[in-house]
């Protein structure tokens, strides 16, 4: 990225907290209430207070932990489960109908589901958290898999290779641009139902800390959890987001975006099988 494009995105994020730091500071009250706000550089204290104490970072590891554990579990079923969706007529008629029928349910109204089924909060969590990212992942797999031209798999079973060789020379490198995407919809919505879940169940966590502000009412703690939830939710984001850049960097790129947009690959190298 070009320092033009940083400097933007720089001076954007400067303005949103220059005109929170106005809004706030006069009080403001034109219909959207500022004067109960805390200012930028009150958040910007407690922020330094908060970071200061073993208790911010033992939080931070805790919702990291949950969240690792759950997306790392979604991310490997739901690609599973999404690929035989999609390849398979019989996992289409069993698992079809379950999926489309839970998939609409909110994650997070599962918290009761948890609490009767497992014998503890934290794996409850991280229960919510593998479902909040599963459907995700399942879907645009299953859509990045059947959208796949089928002369990429003819091509392979012409040269004598088999269905595993199908499977991950052809059908898994060919959809992981939308599995990726599924991916980085995933981890964005894990965060999501993770904070709400430590809200209701938890006993540490970001949203445990930044609730139990809220109910004393520390409200530049709250924004403290607020800031450290976005920040950490846009780090797990861009980290899912450069994997996915790196594994698909054989595909051909949109003008104007470097050096990978004179690639010019159109499918991912097949090997021609050991006889």
């Amino acid at each position: 990225m070009s320092a033009g494009r940083w400097l933007l995105r720089a001076a954007s994020l400067a303005a949103a907290l220059a005109l929170w730091q106005l809004l706030t500071s006069y009080d403001v009250d034109l219909w959207l209430r500022f004067e109960q706000f805390p200012t930028v550089g009150e958040v910007a204290s407690a922020f330094t207070e908060r970071a200061a104490t073993a208790e911010y970072w033992q939080d931070l590891g805790y919702s990291l932990r949950r969240i690792a554990i759950g997306f790392v579990l979604a991310a490997i079923l739901g690609v599973a489960t999404g690929t035989a969706v999609a390849r398979s007529r019989w996992a289409a008629d069993l698992l079809g109908p379950l999926i489309e029928v839970v998939r609409p349910v909110p994650a997070i109204a599962l918290v009761p589901v948890a609490i009767l089924l497992l014998p503890t909060n934290e794996q409850g969590i991280v229960f919510i958290t593998f479902a909040a990212a599963f459907f995700p992942v399942v879907v645009s797999t299953r859509h990045a898999v059947r959208a796949l031209s089928p002369v990429w798999e003819e091509a392979v079973l012409t040269m004598g290779g088999g269905r595993l060789r199908v499977l991950f020379s052809v059908v898994l490198p060919g959809a992981l641009p939308g599995i990726f995407g599924g991916l980085s919809v995933g981890v964005g919505v894990s965060w999501i139902c993770v904070i709400s879940a430590e809200m209701i169940s938890g006993e540490y966590g970001v949203g445990y800390r930044t609730w139990q502000a809220y109910t004393v009412v520390d409200y530049p703690g709250v924004f403290v959890g607020m800031v450290t939830i976005g920040a950490l939710g846009w780090l797990t984001s861009t980290a899912v987001e450069l994997a996915g850049r790196r594994a698909t960097a054989w595909l051909p790129r949109p003008a104007g975006t470097g050096r990978a947009a004179r690639r010019t690959v159109a499918a991912p190298p097949v090997k021609e099988p050991v006889a």
